[in-house]
């Protein structure tokens, strides 16, 4: 498939397809793990799931750092016209993809319980998430490898494979969710088991692409490996904050919210966290649909090309933003209901809570696919300071001073008002961007 000069719209379309499926197919492991625990052990379960949270996004952040650096820069030199440099960063990000990986998985079986209190488990929720974490953590590994093998092969040409992968697993999980929870009677132990069964599928499918003729990734012997692994950290920095942000504000939530509110708010909170992935899985899916086009077409000197990609990436953005918000501020008692059997408790306090909240869904996509597009352009510094911004600066800030500024209530309200400052900076940055092309386009 050549990126260089195949019609943009549907070269984008199709790639937004898998990209879209594949993302969103794998929130679906987090969702229906909480539907399943939720309707099995109650607002407890969907709590416990809400302590998990942060533990996707150290899984995850780590494969972005790897696979979206790597490949961010071997599509470039491919573009470019140099596939050897191309597959020296393939050689490079694999193994410190799975170096991570190891190191990850140790630190899990030493510190599990000490990571789940971190992340706000209270002494009553501490046995339902260590049920959960005991089966995920046996395939911890594959989580980080099989995030990095995706974006590799969504650059390799073979988005459809990726795609597969995920739907297998997908598909795998959810059988194994009503199997082993409700029939086994396993509860919240049964999801997870169920969780790292459908990922072991879907990274077996990813390796699949490696006996495939159309393969055209290479291990390398690499010059100065440590140099090469620096500029692949470096590139993927932004995608890796972007992630890990996720987890930080879930730890920071899950804490303020036990200061605050107590469990009540917890699992409903645990309700937005899934809705939450599920649009950050739009949006990942967005930004994993433009930066093989960006990557490649601004490595090959395309600009034109490359402000086309992105008009319908910012358009696409936006879309997805307004169908969640409209449909959370419409339905936010369905919500709940699907997620858990709710005590009245619960139900009194959701539907302010959830309002408030989905009002930051209208600018998160737009202000995820952002660093995409920087890293994609080569301008990771511009990347890593929104990422830093929106994951860790505002939003933290907004969550740890607003409740105590103006009312505990207003915790509700960071997110929100975090989405909005972040847009209007990226908006700027943005301009500057478009113009840059716009004149390095011209004759």
């Amino acid at each position: 498939m050549d990126l260089l000069t195949r019609p943009i719209k549907p070269l984008y379309f199709r790639y937004l397809a898998a990209c879209f499926g594949s993302s969103l197919i794998t929130s679906i492991y987090a969702l229906v793990d909480c539907i399943v625990v939720g309707q099995y052990e109650g607002p407890d379960g969907a709590a416990a799931l809400a302590v998990i949270m942060p533990l996707w996004s150290m899984f995850f952040s780590l494969g972005m750092l790897f696979g979206v650096g790597g490949a961010v820069l071997m599509s470039t030199a491919r573009g470019a016209g140099d596939k050897e440099r191309g597959d020296q960063y393939w050689t490079v990000a694999f193994f410190g993809g799975c170096g991570a990986a190891a190191l990850l998985w140790a630190g899990l079986f030493l510190f599990r319980d000490e990571l789940l209190t971190l992340f706000g488990a209270s002494a009553e929720l501490l046995p339902l998430a260590q049920r959960y974490v005991d089966w995920v953590i046996l395939a911890a590994p594959l989580f980080l490898v099989g995030q990095l093998l995706s974006t590799f092969l969504r650059n390799d040409g073979a988005p459809q494979k990726a795609t597969l992968a995920v739907i297998a697993g997908g598909v795998c999980n959810i059988c194994g969710d009503v199997f082993f929870v409700f029939t086994c009677d396993m509860g919240i132990a049964g999801a997870g088991l169920a969780t790292a069964l459908g990922q072991l599928v879907a990274f077996l499918v990813l390796c699949t692409h490696f006996i495939s003729p159309k393969c055209t990734l290479r291990f390398r012997r690499v010059e100065r490996p440590l140099a090469v692994l620096g500029r692949v950290t470096a590139s993927g920095a932004s995608s890796f904050l972007t992630d890990i942000a996720v987890g930080v504000l879930s730890t920071l939530f899950n804490n303020q919210i036990m200061r605050y509110f107590g469990s009540d708010a917890l699992a409903v909170y645990g309700v937005i966290a899934n809705v939450t992935i599920l649009v950050q899985s739009c949006a990942y899916g967005v930004g994993n649909a433009a930066q093989p086009l960006l990557s490649t077409n601004y490595g090959g000197g395309k600009y034109d090309r490359v402000r086309r990609v992105l008009g319908l990436s910012i358009g696409t953005a936006f879309v997805l933003g307004a169908v969640w918000c409209a449909a959370n501020e419409l339905f936010p008692g369905g919500m709940v209901r699907l997620f858990m059997r709710p005590t009245q408790a619960v139900l009194d306090i959701a539907p302010d809570i959830i309002r408030v909240y989905a009002l930051s869904y209208v600018l998160l996509p737009f202000n995820i696919f952002m660093p995409y597009y920087f890293q994609s352009v080569m301008a990771a510094p511009v990347a890593l300071g929104l990422s830093v911004s929106r994951g860790l600066a505002v939003s933290g800030a907004l969550i740890v001073l607003l409740p105590v500024c103006i009312a505990p209530e207003a915790l509700w309200w960071a997110m929100p008002a975090a989405e909005l400052v972040i847009a209007a900076v990226s908006w700027l940055f943005l301009r500057r961007s478009r113009r840059s092309l716009r004149e390095a386009h011209l004759p």
